[in-house]
C-alpha cells in the first residue's frame, strides 16, 4: 500500500520484519514443545531466542538461490543462531509456519481496525445526540420524501457500526487459528502436542483439521467483513457528498485556513476527504473476491492463494484502517447547518405533507384511491406553479367540510414527525 493512504501502526505489522519475528516466535514456540516431549536437545529455544535475528536482506539474498522463502529464513537463523537451530522446523511443513504467522498479523491488524471502530462509535454517539431534534429533509430516490432529523441519521451510521464491529470481532475469532500438524495435516511426523503448545503460547485456537493449510473460508470471512466495513465508509461519505452540493449545503467537510479547494477556481470547496473515503473503499472491496476465490485449492494444498493473500493481507488492512481514521475525523470536524436544512424542508412548500393530508381523507371516508388522486393532482398544481399546498388544500370546499382548519394546520406541522425520535435513540444507543 502506498504511504498516502497508510497509518504506520498497520504498516508495521505487515513489514517484512514483523512477519519474519513471527515466523520465529512460531518455531520457537514449536521448539519449546519439542524440547518437553523429549523429541528435541533442552536448550534448543533459548539459545535461538537469545542469538537469532532478522536480516530482510540476508533472508531475501538467500532467498534468490534456494527460490524458497520458509528455507531462506531458516537458513538466515541458523546463521546467527548457531548448530543448534538445526533442529527447528523438525516435523512440520513451511505453511504450518506461514499460515500461522498470517492468522497472527490478521488478528494484531484486526485489534486495531476494532480501535478505529470504537472511536466513530464515539464520535457518531456525539454527535447523534448533539442534532437529535435537528429538522431535516428525509430524501428517498434523492427527492424530498418527509421530515426526519439529522440525528436520526447519524444515529442510523452508528447502528450500523455497531453492527460491524460485532462482525469483525466474529471475523478476528475466525482466524485466530493454529496449524502446526506437518506437510498434509496428519500430525505424521510431529506431535499434536507441540501445535497445542504453540496455539496456546500465541494466544491462538488449534484448527480442528487441516489439509497443509488452515482452510480458507475462514480467510473469505475475515476479508468479506471489511469488504462490508467499506461499504458502511461509503454510505457514510456518500451522504457527506450528497449534503455538501451547493444545491443542497446542509453540511460540509471542514475546510481549513490555508486549505485550497481548486488550482483553478478559488471559491471551490470541494468534500475531497469524502470522496477519497469512496475510492478507497472500493480498493478494500476489490480484495473480497479474491479471498473468495482462495477457499477453493487443489487437493491438500496448492500455492494459487498465496500471491493473492502476499497482496490482500497487507492492502486491505493498511486501507480498511486509514479510511475508519479518516471517516472519523471528517465525522468529528464537520460543519452542520441546521438553518439550511430547514430552508431546504421548506423547499416545496408543504408537499412533503401529501401523505397525512391523504391518510385524514382516508378517514374521513374516502377510498385510498380516490384520496391518492385528489392529493396528487393538487401536488403537482403546486409544483408547476409554486403554490403552497396547504394554500390550494384550504381553498377545495369539499376537502374544508370534512377537514376543519384547525386539523389542517395540524397536518401542515413538523412536530408529529419527530414524536418517536427518543423512542428510537434509546433503541440504538442503549
Amino acid at each position: 500500500m502506498i504511504k498516502r493512504y497508510s497509518r504506520k501502526e498497520l504498516t508495521d505489522i505487515w513489514s517484512e520484519e514483523n512477519k519474519y519475528k513471527i515466523w520465529l516466535n512460531v518455531e520457537v514456540a514449536a521448539a519449546e514443545a519439542m524440547e518437553k516431549l523429549g523429541q528435541i536437545p533442552r536448550g534448543v529455544a533459548s539459545a535461538v531466542r537469545k542469538k537469532a535475528t532478522i536480516n530482510v536482506n540476508r533472508i531475501h539474498k538467500i532467498e534468490t538461490q534456494v527460490k524458497h522463502d520458509v528455507i531462506a529464513f531458516l537458513t538466515s537463523v541458523t546463521e546467527k543462531a548457531g548448530i543448534k537451530a538445526r533442529y527447528l522446523h523438525q516435523g512440520m511443513t513451511s505453511s504450518d509456519v506461514v499460515d500461522t504467522s498470517f492468522n497472527i498479523q490478521l488478528v494484531q491488524s484486526g485489534k486495531i481496525i476494532l480501535k478505529d471502530i470504537d472511536q466513530i462509535l464515539k464520535i457518531l454517539k456525539k454527535q447523534a445526540k448533539k442534532y437529535k431534534f435537528t429538522p431535516c429533509m428525509g430524501r428517498s430516490h434523492g427527492i424530498h420524501a418527509e421530515p426526519i432529523t439529522f440525528g436520526l441519521k447519524l444515529a442510523s451510521f452508528y447502528e450500523e457500526f455497531k453492527r460491524n464491529r460485532k462482525r469483525l470481532k466474529d471475523a478476528i475469532e475466525e482466524v485466530s487459528t493454529c496449524a502446526i500438524s506437518g506437510a498434509v495435516g496428519t500430525f505424521a511426523n510431529i506431535n499434536p502436542n507441540v501445535e497445542k503448545h504453540v496455539a496456546k503460547k500465541l494466544g491462538l485456537k488449534v484448527e480442528p483439521i487441516s489439509t497443509q493449510v488452515i482452510p480458507r473460508d475462514r480467510h473469505a470471512f475475515y476479508f468479506s467483513v471489511l469488504g462490508i466495513i467499506a461499504g458502511s465508509i461509503e454510505r457514510v461519505a456518500v451522504e457527506i457528498r450528497h449534503l455538501q452540493r451547493t444545491e443542497v449545503y446542509e453540511l460540509q467537510e471542514y475546510f481549513s485556513k490555508n486549505q485550497k479547494g481548486s488550482s483553478a477556481m478559488p471559491h471551490k470547496k470541494n468534500p475531497i476527504l469524502s470522496e477519497n473515503l469512496t475510492g478507497l473503499a472500493r480498493m478494500v472491496r476489490s480484495s473480497v473476491v479474491p479471498a473468495l476465490e482462495n477457499i477453493a485449492l487443489w487437493h491438500e494444498r496448492d500455492i494459487s492463494h498465496s500471491s493473492v493473500e502476499r497482496s490482500i493481507g497487507p492492502d486491505a488492512n493498511i486501507t480498511i484502517d486509514f479510511a475508519l481514521v479518516r471517516l472519523a475525523n471528517i465525522l468529528d470536524k464537520m460543519i452542520v447547518y441546521p438553518k439550511k436544512m430547514l430552508e431546504n424542508l421548506n423547499l416545496t412548500k408543504g408537499l412533503i405533507f401529501s401523505q397525512e393530508v391523504m391518510l385524514e381523507l382516508t378517514k374521513r371516508g374516502l377510498s385510498r384511491e380516490k384520496s391518492y388522486r385528489l392529493v396528487q393532482s393538487y401536488t403537482k398544481k403546486c409544483f408547476a406553479k409554486n403554490l403552497n399546498l396547504i394554500d390550494v388544500i384550504s381553498s377545495d370546499k369539499f376537502i374544508m367540510s370534512i377537514i376543519s382548519p384547525k386539523k389542517l394546520e395540524n397536518i401542515f406541522n413538523y412536530s408529529k414527525h419527530f414524536k418517536n425520535v427518543n423512542f428510537i435513540f434509546r433503541r440504538v444507543l442503549k
